[in-house]
Parts: C-alpha cells; sequence; structure tokens
C-alpha cells in the first residue's frame, strides 16, 4: 500500500510538471516570446534535494529547447562534476523563461531581463518549485537571485548564507557560471572557478543534511 501510494503521488507530481510545462510553451506573460524561439522550461527529477536558478536561456539553449547546455552550461557542468554532484539529480531551470537578446549581423547577444520581466516569469518559478519542494534552491547570478529571494540584492551581501524562503526551504546565492567566462585573466579564472565549485560543494552538504 506505501509503495502504491510512493507510485501514485509519482505519477501525479509528473502530470502536474508536464501540464505546467505544456502551459508554459505558449506563455504570453510578457513581450519576450514575441522573438524567442521557444519557451526554455526546467529540467530534471521532481524529487531533486537541489534546484538551481540561471538568469535566463542563451542562444543555444532558445534553439535547442533545453537549460543550462551552451558554454555556461559546460562550465556548470564542469564545476558539479568537481563539486561530487550529479547532474541527472539535479533540477535546472531559470528566472526567465525566454531568450532575451540584441541582434547584430546574424549573431544574437545576450541582454540582461529587467525587473518586469522577472516579475512576469515568478509565477512559473513558484509553480516549478512548488511541484519540486527542494530543501535547498541556488540561485546563479544576481537575476537568478532577485527571482529567488522576491528582492533585488548583491551577489556579495548573499553569498554563502542560507536564506529562509516562503514556502520552506533555504535559499543560496552565488555566481552565474558565465561570469567565469568573462574573466580574462588565467590566475583569477581559476580562483573563482575554485570559489565556485566551494559554493556547490557547501549547498550539496547542505541539502543533504536537511533531508537526511
Amino acid at each position: 500500500m506505501v509503495l502504491a501510494g510512493r507510485e501514485d503521488r509519482g505519477a501525479n507530481l509528473a502530470g502536474a510538471w508536464n501540464s505546467l510545462r505544456d502551459e508554459a510553451m505558449s506563455c504570453t506573460r510578457c513581450p519576450l516570446y514575441k522573438n524567442a524561439t521557444q519557451t526554455v522550461f526546467g529540467e530534471g527529477p521532481l524529487d531533486a534535494m537541489l534546484m538551481f536558478v540561471g538568469e535566463q536561456p542563451g542562444d543555444q539553449e532558445d534553439q535547442t529547447g533545453k537549460p543550462f547546455i551552451g558554454p555556461a552550461g559546460r562550465v556548470f557542468d564542469e564545476a558539479l562534476d568537481k563539486a561530487g554532484i550529479d547532474r541527472a539529480r539535479i533540477y535546472v531551470t531559470n528566472a526567465v523563461k525566454h531568450f532575451k537578446y540584441e541582434q547584430r549581423g546574424k549573431r544574437r547577444i545576450h541582454s540582461k531581463p529587467n525587473a518586469g520581466e522577472i516579475q512576469a516569469c515568478r509565477w512559473w518559478y513558484g509553480q516549478e518549485r512548488d511541484l519540486i519542494r527542494p530543501p535547498v534552491t541556488v540561485a546563479l547570478g544576481a537575476t537568478a537571485a532577485r527571482q529567488v529571494l522576491g528582492k533585488a540584492v548583491t551577489i556579495s551581501g548573499t553569498r554563502g548564507q542560507a536564506h529562509p524562503l516562503e514556502g520552506g526551504g533555504e535559499g543560496w546565492v552565488t555566481i552565474h557560471p558565465s561570469f567565469l567566462l568573462r574573466i580574462q585573466e588565467r590566475e583569477e579564472s581559476a580562483a573563482e572557478f575554485r570559489r565556485f565549485v566551494d559554493d556547490l560543494k557547501r549547498v550539496r552538504e547542505r541539502a543533504e543534511s536537511l533531508s537526511g
């Protein structure tokens, strides 16, 4: 009976998530949908202990419909591996679900989402989090931190601290992996990458302790 109950809950959860994702595909809550190729929804197991929230899809994510698969995603995957986190066991999404960009010739250059666009996507993020109920939600960068914490904050002022979240669980803040790609000096880049990995190790340990 217990096993059947768990299976029923899992099926119901998956059904609710699929319906939510399907609904998000036709989202028009802000103007960003007009130029984006498609909505890029979150992905990962619905019983994940860790939920990672990025800023928005990039060019490759916009074309494929999958989060964190571009250059920043590859840096993220490397850091996860070094921190002992299996990407297949985490849920990954973005604060904003459509790619915002400026067209420069044939290139589409990332443009930072504004407060209204972040707020427009807050409903989707909230629904994802309500379904998954992760013990720890990690904001990658300032845009994600604004979504997760519900207010504008700085990375330096919030990094490395647990922030109680409405509805339960903790929010943690660290850099977005794209930050590492913008550092030109090799030693500085390596030092920041190590610090990023340390942040990921800390949130993994925290999620394990809260789930245990």
